[in-house]
């Protein structure tokens, strides 16, 4: 068995399941902190919480690219054209 590549999704897993549920919980407070009052600074915040829910779903969305292996193959030739 390969421990190092053990290890290396572990901690990916970790750190990518962090990042959605603080990208989720940081977009549910800007959401409810946006919707006590209407001035500039609750804007901001408004904004801030649809950002954090871009992030959540864009990570969600690239999980399921990488999983699914119909979509990893062009996901991955597309990526390569860009670099």
């Amino acid at each position: 068995m390969d421990w190092f590549g053990f290890v290396v999704v572990a901690i990916v897993t970790l750190v990518g399941a962090g990042f959605v549920v603080v990208m989720y919980s940081l977009g549910v407070r800007l959401t409810a902190v946006s919707g006590d009052d209407e001035t500039k600074g609750h804007v901001a915040a408004k904004w801030g919480s649809y950002v954090c829910f871009g992030f959540c779903a864009l990570a969600v969305a690239l999980g399921i690219v990488l999983i699914v292996p119909h979509l990893s193959q062009p996901f991955l030739d597309m990526v390569g054209h860009w670099f």
